[in-house]
């Protein structure tokens, strides 16, 4: 298991002056930055929770031209999964998990933390959370896919057996296949687990009606209730 870095990624923070009752950890995608979905959190309407967005590292990527850019890792290959960039996924890991232990040294218990992302950093959201020795809110993936699912069934945390899991999809995504997205969530679906999947009708975004179901789930986490105000249908 990576332990969390010593090094604190720059963020952007969006949240209360007072009282925080909760946070999320949202990782952006490949060559953006933490300021991304900033603007979402007042459509998200929750006034004591605590957003953090890191600014991912910057790395060489090779399926750009090997050109430096905000990246949590390399990709190497859209098709082998043995040219998956493990050194740089489990250093991300490590920056992610010092970001959870800053909540935690703040005063935000582990069941009040969500892991989010888009895209590369929705895979990073669904490889930390999932591996986190503590048990999490929950776990959101947006537009996102599985790195390393050969070390999944060694790793995963017994604790985050039961984390809520949101998966948000376009069904004309070009950039990540839909069915890569479908496996990674039902490689994860399981009984015991309230894990909801959706599909909209756009491609490698983020659109209203998704922001919609993202303030529904992440509402149902912050009150301590359970995610039934969702179906785990499209």
């Amino acid at each position: 298991m990576t332990r969390a870095s010593t090094t604190l990624l720059p963020c952007v923070e969006v949240g209360p002056t007072g009282a925080v009752d909760g946070a999320v950890v949202w990782m952006h995608g490949l060559g953006a930055s933490g300021h991304d979905f900033e603007e979402l959190v007042p459509l998200l309407r929750l006034p004591r929770v605590r957003f953090v967005f890191p600014h991912a590292p910057q790395r060489a990527v090779t399926i750009n031209m090997g050109l430096i850019m905000p990246a949590w890792y390399d990709i190497r290959s859209l098709t082998s999964p043995r040219e998956e960039d493990e050194r740089g996924i489990r250093e991300s890991q490590g920056l992610i998990e010092a970001l959870v232990t800053r909540e935690l040294e703040r005063g935000v218990p582990a069941a009040r933390i969500v892991l989010a992302g888009f895209s590369q950093g929705g895979a990073m959201a669904l490889f930390t959370g999932l591996r986190h020795a503590e048990a999490l809110a929950g776990v959101m993936v947006l537009s996102g896919y599985e790195v390393l699912p050969q070390t999944r069934s060694a790793e995963l945390s017994t604790a985050n057996h039961e984390t809520p899991l949101l998966c948000c999809h376009g069904s004309h995504d070009q950039v990540v296949p839909l069915g890569l997205a479908r496996a990674a969530f039902e490689a994860h679906a399981r009984a015991e687990r309230e894990a909801a999947w959706h599909e909209f009708p756009m491609g490698h975004e983020v659109c209203l009606s998704e922001v919609d179901v993202v303030r529904a789930w992440l509402q149902a986490r912050f009150a301590g209730q359970g995610a039934d105000l969702l179906s785990s249908g499209a």
